[in-house]
Parts: structure tokens; C-alpha cells; sequence
């Protein structure tokens, strides 16, 4: 059981979720977010829990004041797991291309964002040889969507990212679990206008990553089917992957997740 943790993207979905999973007394949890109102709510529920909460509303995107503060919160108590789980999805309508703009946000959080998380922590954790750390990919990480490109790279770069830390940090003791989850009821699958396989309730979601990073696993895929579906489409003739893929068709309604 982790006794200091930090999670990025605490203000809703699976960030504040996890949160809530691991409040209880004893426990430290330091949560960032973009919305003040959602942070704080979750915030007083796990302080309601036992755990001591310290907030900071930070963009991932940003890495100085991400990295001041989280190693504030190491120097308060050594963090034992860090989540870099903030994260945000956008894409075009009526089949226009995501242009430079949605595609670069979606790059600079998810994937940047993850390196602001970690990298400044890395000195500290290695030193001590031991902690944890999960990266939060997606299922579009794991066969580019044809709706959704930028996102579909931006996670993609994260999983690729975890995988190569873990390889890297295991010899100091230190393991890095890649999360790759489809879909579950959060502010951001609600914008995702399409078909939604496997859909998971939030509880769900956060008990099967939960029951994964307890265990140390190196990849926590939630559901397994949907990942294992996507990968396939991977491994077949790339005309036909992409015509499986393209005949799903969706779009993400506008909007903050």
C-alpha cells in the first residue's frame, strides 16, 4: 500500500477515482488538476477518508511549476507511486482534418505531460531504488484511430514512453505499469459521439487499474478484450485494419474533458 502518491488529472474520471481509491488514514495524497471546484470536491471527499490531500491547479503541459510542485511534495513525504494520468481528447467534425492546433494540445498534454510528471521525479526514485510508476495510455495507443489521429498518436507516444521506462527502471527496483483503458462513464467518454465497446461504469474501471498497479503489473489493459481487438487490427493487412477501423465512425464533441 503506497503512503504518498501523486495523480495528475485528479479532477474527474479514472484521476479522481484512483484518488478515492487509495484515500484512508496514513495516506498523502498531493492532486493536480484544471478545474478548481472538481479538485477541491474530490479533494474534501478524501480528506472525509483520512487521507492528508494537498491540491495545486497546474497544466501538465507546463513542466516548471509541475515539476516544483511535485518535488515539494516528495521533499513533504517521498512519494511512493506517481499516476501521470491527466489527459485530453479532441477531434475534427464532418471528416476535416484535426489541423495543427487540436493535434499539438492533444500531444503536449497526454504525452508531454507524462514526461513533465515523471522525469523530474526520476533523480529522486532512483536514488532511493523503489516507488512506482503508471503511466495512463489508452486502446488508441494501440492502433492509430481514423477519427482521431492526434489523440490516437499522443497516447501511443505515452505507452512507448511507459515501456520504455520500465525497461530502464527495473533494475533499481522501481515499476512502471502502462494503463491502457477503453472506454468507462467519465466527462470525456461522454463527448466521444460513437460506438463505445466494452464500456465500463467508473467504479469498474478503477477497481480493475487499482487491483493492476497494487500488483505491480506492467500493463493493466481494462477491458482486455477491446485491447486485444485493436492490437489484432495491428498485426493484419494494414488496408484491411484500416478499413475495419474507418467503418466505425465517431466524432468528439467540442468541449473540456
Amino acid at each position: 500500500m503506497p503512503r504518498s502518491i501523486a495523480i495528475t488529472g485528479a479532477s474527474s474520471g479514472l484521476g479522481a477515482g484512483l484518488a478515492l481509491s487509495y484515500a484512508a488514514p496514513g495516506v498523502a495524497l498531493g492532486l493536480t488538476g484544471r478545474d478548481a471546484s472538481r479538485l477541491e470536491g474530490v479533494a474534501e471527499a478524501c480528506r472525509a477518508r483520512g487521507a492528508t490531500v494537498r491540491t495545486q491547479i497546474l497544466d501538465v503541459a507546463e513542466p516548471e511549476p509541475l515539476g516544483a510542485w511535485l518535488l515539494a511534495l516528495d521533499d513533504a513525504a517521498p512519494l511512493d507511486l506517481v499516476v501521470a494520468n491527466a489527459g485530453t481528447s479532441a477531434g475534427p467534425v464532418d471528416g476535416r482534418p484535426e489541423g495543427v492546433a487540436l493535434a499539438a494540445r492533444q500531444i503536449r498534454t497526454n504525452l508531454l505531460g507524462a514526461v513533465h510528471t515523471i522525469e523530474p521525479l526520476l533523480p529522486r526514485l532512483i536514488a532511493r531504488r523503489a516507488g512506482q510508476v503508471a503511466v495512463v495510455s489508452s486502446v488508441a495507443g494501440l492502433r492509430g484511430l481514423p477519427y482521431s489521429p492526434g489523440y490516437s498518436a499522443s497516447k501511443a507516444g505515452v505507452r512507448a514512453y511507459g515501456e520504455g521506462l520500465r525497461a530502464f527502471l527495473s533494475p533499481y527496483g522501481i515499476a512502471v505499469s502502462v494503463v491502457i483503458p477503453g472506454f468507462f462513464d467519465t466527462p470525456m467518454t461522454e463527448r466521444f459521439m460513437g460506438a463505445k465497446p466494452g464500456l465500463r461504469t467508473l467504479p469498474q474501471a478503477v477497481a480493475a487499474v487499482r487491483r493492476g498497479l497494487d500488483r505491480r503489473r506492467a500493463r493493466v489493459v481494462v477491458p482486455r478484450l477491446l485491447g486485444l481487438g485493436l492490437q489484432a487490427a495491428d498485426l493484419i493487412p494494414a488496408r484491411l485494419g484500416d478499413a475495419i477501423l474507418r467503418s466505425v465512425r465517431f466524432h468528439i464533441r467540442p468541449g473540456a474533458s
